[in-house]
């Protein structure tokens, strides 16, 4: 019996290190990647084509889909959004601008692009994963789960657009921003 217990206790340890060392190799290949931003987006490219292909071929998983785009919804929904909500923190002082003579505050995203990327990728990969479960291949009609996720997108981004709007601020940088005066061009009158 001590024998048994002892080969379970080995099998254990191994396992747990087996599990360390993969853990540390993949998180080694994860930071090398971080500042190859084109080439991570192009590998999730792949990733989601695998998975629409695939979706496309067994012509099911419809709410497996609709779950993963309700996902990546939310996803982007952080990705656009400020960390610091003007909304939710305008006593803290720790807002955006909304008035140009405000001090220029960086934008900082609530979900950072690599975050970002790396879900999006785990998202595709699990639910490529899920479409080799027949039990979660469920028969519904697709043409509604989509008008329906495409109201959802566009009510989200109307929403996410306003706010926007109404704090001045674009979640995506566009480089230095340059004035026309400091190019040296007069304004026509």
């Amino acid at each position: 019996m001590e024998e048994n217990g002892g080969d379970g206790a080995l099998a254990a340890a191994s396992l747990a290190k087996w599990k360390s060392d993969f853990s540390r190799v993949f998180q080694y290949y994860l930071d090398r990647s971080a500042p190859h931003t084109a080439e991570r987006w192009l590998g999730t490219l792949v990733a989601a084509s695998i998975y629409f292909l695939r979706v496309y071929y067994v012509q099911g998983f419809y709410v497996i889909s609709y779950g993963l785009g309700i996902y990546v919804l939310n996803l982007l929904i952080g990705f656009l959004s400020p960390k610091v909500d003007p909304e939710l923190e305008a006593l803290d002082g720790a807002s955006l601008p909304t008035k140009d003579s405000d001090e220029f505050k960086p934008f900082v995203r609530r979900l950072p692009e690599f975050k970002f990327w790396y879900s999006i990728t785990k998202a595709f990969v699990v639910a490529f994963g899920l479409t080799f479960f027949s039990m979660l291949d469920v028969p519904v009609f697709w043409p509604i789960l989509l008008c329906y996720w495409i109201f959802l997108f566009v009510l989200t981004m109307k929403r996410q657009i306003l706010h926007m709007i109404k704090y001045k601020y674009v979640p995506f940088d566009m480089g230095k921003t340059v004035s026309m005066i400091s190019l040296g061009i007069k304004r026509l009158s």
